[in-house]
């Protein structure tokens, strides 16, 4: 997966990140979207989910992978959830 992350925070609109999921999905064939904290979680999951209907009528089924990266934030050291978004 190539450098292009998407990050999702709480306060992240779900369709637009979902439009941007549905976008490198289209163009790579997999998204990375990064999250901190609950709020954010859920916000991408929803995102996910949105991503998912906008692709299916083109044909194009999508699987999240989750697991754990390490990111910093404002100089600290965090850790984040990491959803690898591919085509099924």
């Amino acid at each position: 997966m190539d450098n292009q992350i998407i990050k999702v925070s709480a306060h992240s609109s779900a369709s637009a990140s979902a439009g941007a999921i549905a976008a490198l999905i289209r163009e790579k064939g997999e998204a990375e979207v990064r999250v901190v904290g609950a709020g954010a979680l859920n916000q991408a999951v929803k995102a996910a989910i949105l991503a998912r209907g906008y692709l299916a009528p083109e044909g194009i089924e999508i699987v999240i992978v989750p697991s754990f990266a390490s990111t910093t934030i404002n100089g600290d050291e965090r850790t984040a959830i990491r959803l690898e978004i591919q085509t099924r």
